[in-house]
């Protein structure tokens, strides 16, 4: 049965796309960006430029990009601003972290060192493992935001944006559970003028953001957003929100499998991860405070995917245990192990074995361009809140309180593209499939 269309304001005007960290995954993205405005390169990785979606019956053949078939912002719309700890701009940045290779930098070399980032909000009470002089210095919480605040105006007015979305592309900070000065927006605002040790830098950008009426997208496992204060003022503003922490290596790894074991009823007793990286990510998750946040992030997905309790013959008390080693040779190419003991039929045990060998950034650029160009599609469709439908990017899901998370990545990417045929006012598809045979 087909649904009622949402109306989308269509992307007029320019977007401008707010990255908090001009580090190794911001200078892949916004490299990947000018490269392909050049017609160079593809965007692997990318289900708004490279995904279709199926609309009708299979025997109905329409099978539009997604980006034909919802309104999205057009890559020659991007304009980049950022926030770092450095001052480095965004040619130099790309050019540290080694990621993209010098020669394709060289091609866009003009375009990313127009890209100059702000002084940002940052304290080392929050990530240990860094320290940089391009920071701001303010009175109080408050007025960091303000001076946040004061730098996306001078941006609109700069570039003449018609729009913009933040997305956190910074360090994982110091493990966080919500407090009293998280409970409502009073709170928090309260907490901002008296320097509240809760209030984490995330934090204050996703306020400055939210003020504005700006989308904002966790891609750390932070608490940030996932608090009753900064959901209260999404609401307020009807401004959509998601997170939490990119989905990108060896959990993506863990989100196809453990689908895959379950969906075969095939019992586990037991998944060892381990990792090297020798990014400035693992420069920071070699830090104890930091790591929790990160391991709280990877350590809940296969509880949520294999459900112990509904099968408890197949999975009560594995054991699942995660390392993540900090080895500056690897540079931002990370290496992940797994071992995985598996059962089957009668109890007899086997063995899956993976060796990843990923580069972070390369996963998680169009990551941060999905989720740029699908905030801006919700805001302009009118959805505030919390947007599970993007928990597809996801290592943790932001959900309303008191709901589970979906971790299981062909569930999620269902959960995605059915919003979209909604949206539109397709048909939703359930795979039934038995119409074909009435």
């Amino acid at each position: 049965m087909m649904g009622t269309r949402t109306a989308i304001a269509e992307a007029e005007g320019k977007l401008g796309v707010l990255l908090v960290g001009l580090g190794a995954v911001s200078s892949t993205f916004i490299a990947g960006v000018e490269l392909l405005k050049k017609g160079i390169g593809q965007p692997i990785g990318s289900l708004t430029q490279l995904g279709t979606i199926r609309l009708g019956k299979r025997t109905d053949k329409r099978t539009p990009r997604i980006r034909d078939f919802v309104p999205l912002a057009d890559l020659d719309a991007l304009v980049f601003g950022a926030w770092d700890i450095f001052p480095d701009n965004a040619y130099q940045a790309a050019v540290r972290a080694r990621v993209v290779e010098p020669a394709l930098l060289d091609r866009v070399q003009p375009e990313l060192e127009a890209v100059k980032p702000w002084p940002a909000v940052f304290s080392r009470d929050y990530v240990k493992r860094l320290d940089g002089p391009h920071v701001k210095v303010g009175a109080h919480k408050l007025d960091l935001a303000d001076q946040l605040m004061a730098d996306i105006h001078a941006f609109r007015a700069a570039t003449g944006v018609s729009r913009m979305v933040m997305v956190w592309c910074g360090s994982t900070e110091s493990f966080l559970r919500p407090g009293a000065v998280h409970a409502s927006l009073a709170d928090f605002e309260n907490g901002l003028r008296a320097n509240d040790a809760a209030i984490a830098p995330s934090m204050i950008y996703a306020y400055a953001a939210l003020s504005l009426g700006i989308p904002f997208a966790n891609g750390a496992p932070n608490l940030t957003v996932d608090v009753p204060a900064l959901i209260e003022l999404a609401e307020r503003k009807h401004v959509p929100i998601c997170g939490k922490d990119f989905k990108t290596g060896q959990t993506l790894m863990k989100t196809i499998i453990a689908p895959g074991l379950k969906a075969r009823l095939l019992g586990l007793t037991g998944w060892f991860s381990t990792n090297i990286l020798g990014n400035r990510d693992g420069e920071v998750l070699d830090e104890p405070s930091s790591f929790k946040t990160k391991e709280e992030s990877k350590l809940s997905v296969l509880d949520v995917i294999l459900q112990e309790e509904i099968y408890p013959e197949l999975y009560k008390d594995y054991v699942h245990r995660v390392n993540i080693h900090y080895y500056p040779p690897r540079g931002d190419n990370k290496e992940g192990w797994d071992n995985i003991d598996i059962f089957g039929w009668l109890g007899y045990p086997m063995q899956i074995k993976i060796n990843f060998l990923c580069r972070d950034s390369i996963l998680a650029a169009p990551l941060v361009l999905d989720l740029a160009l699908l905030l801006d599609l919700a805001q302009r469709a009118g959805m505030k809140g919390i947007q599970e439908w993007l928990s597809f990017y996801f290592k943790s899901p932001q959900t309303a309180p008191g709901l589970y998370p979906e971790h299981d990545l062909f569930i999620q990417l269902m959960k995605l593209k059915n919003t979209l045929r909604f949206l539109r006012g397709e048909e939703l598809i359930t795979h039934l499939g038995l119409e074909y045979y009435d």
